[in-house]
């Protein structure tokens, strides 16, 4: 390797850079590539990538939308076909009415964050997330130069986010309550009333409410409800990646207040100009058109989260309140190690599985694994099995 000159010493990272944490489950995704590679056989549970085909009204609209040459820039805000769609697709899953110039579409759900988040957050704001969370939620808050402020969730009463716990986190500097319902990491989906009451406290305070709805349309008992429902004066995430099986594709969006849409656009004209034309149509015919497949995605899905939550339970992990929404479960490790991290990739390099540790989701999550059921049957059984050896072998050296 060329060693490295004096005045490339001098180049260095800026410092907010150094607060970011490494987003653990890709880096595990990433080993376990590295392992493949070397011919090892691995069992991927630790990502939430669905495995079911993308829908053939989504490929079909993609190739259509090359042929036609639509590839070139669309309005920063999005392509207003898919906008409209998105518009018609809230009317009929949740009967609210929302307008093409309140959304704009962004490569992901993740740039989507980036923008409101920069848009948002004065340097030490504060934003209220629940403990365990999605991993990546406080290094875009961190980056804003904001502060992420965590409110622990409990196994014992079903992660349930409660607003007598937020209220005692709320001070002059919170800006926004950030919910997530379906969850990740937990699977748990919040209750209408349980948003309402979190809606009314952030009234009640002058402050935002934000809702990732990543995971709508994956619940597998009783029904999610949309914060739109309840309030105008909200911010939502939402996407393809889960629902359309499209992760790769890279499509999201944000609904937001018109009043706050110019300054999103602004920053969306600078940084990202606008997300890809093709996929943009390709988002349009999903969600006019790809309802039958994702119907039975969620079939699916429901069987596999069955099974997992049996197997889990019968080696002992501990699920006290089943997961209903997304594709994940979990489950509490803490009698067999309180070192998540360690666990995980002693599991990844003793029974070829890969998890998520529970740390990646907050100090709250540390002594829990996260299973992801985005994978085949005949998958999950053969982790399911490799898993159970490895927890009867003498394999378990990691203590906490």
């Amino acid at each position: 390797m060329k060693p490295i000159t004096a005045a490339e010493k001098q180049i260095t990272a800026a410092d907010r850079t150094k607060e970011i944490t490494p987003f653990i489950v890709m880096e595990i995704m990433e080993k376990i590539h590295e392992m493949e590679v070397k011919g090892i056989n691995v069992v991927h549970l630790e990502i939430g990538e669905p495995d079911c085909k993308t829908p053939e009204c989504v490929k079909t609209a993609a190739v259509q939308a090359f042929t036609c040459n639509e590839t070139g820039y669309t309005h920063s805000l999005g392509d207003i076909r898919l906008r409209r769609a998105i518009c018609e697709y809230y009317k009929e899953t949740y009967g609210v009415e929302i307008v093409p110039g309140r959304i704009i579409v962004t490569s992901g759900t993740s740039p989507a964050m980036f923008l409101l988040f920069s848009a948002m957050v004065n340097p030490g704001d504060e934003i209220i997330i629940s403990d365990p969370h999605y991993a990546c939620y406080p290094n875009f808050i961190k980056f804003a130069q904001g502060i992420p402020v965590r409110v622990p969730v409990h196994e014992a009463e079903g992660f349930l986010y409660t607003p007598e716990a937020i209220a005692e986190k709320i001070t002059p500097k919170t800006r926004a309550i950030l919910i997530n319902s379906p969850s990740n990491p937990t699977g748990n989906v919040m209750s209408k009333q349980r948003m309402e009451e979190i809606t009314a406290l952030a009234q009640a305070h002058d402050i935002a409410i934000i809702s990732d709805e990543i995971y709508h349309g994956l619940v597998y008992s009783g029904k999610e409800h949309s914060i739109l429902e309840i309030t105008d004066h909200a911010f939502v995430f939402n996407g393809f990646s889960k629902l359309f099986a499209m992760t790769g594709l890279r499509l999201g969006y944000l609904i937001a207040p018109e009043y706050f849409i110019r300054p999103l656009q602004i920053l969306q004209q600078n940084f990202f100009i606008s997300a890809n034309s093709v996929i943009q149509i390709a988002g349009a015919s999903a969600l006019k058109n790809a309802k039958k497949e994702t119907e039975e995605m969620r079939t699916v899905y429901n069987k596999r989260r069955e099974y997992m939550i049996k197997r889990l339970r019968d080696m002992g992990l501990g699920i006290t309140v089943e997961p209903t929404g997304a594709f994940y479960v979990f489950a509490n490790a803490k009698h067999i190690s309180m070192d998540s991290y360690a666990l995980s990739m002693d599991i990844l390099e003793n029974a070829h599985v890969g998890v998520a540790p529970g740390i990646d989701f907050g100090p709250n999550g540390q002594g829990y694994l996260r299973f992801s059921y985005a994978n085949s049957m005949d998958n999950i059984i053969e982790g399911m099995n490799r898993l159970e050896l490895y927890l009867k072998g003498n394999n378990l050296c990691i203590k906490g």
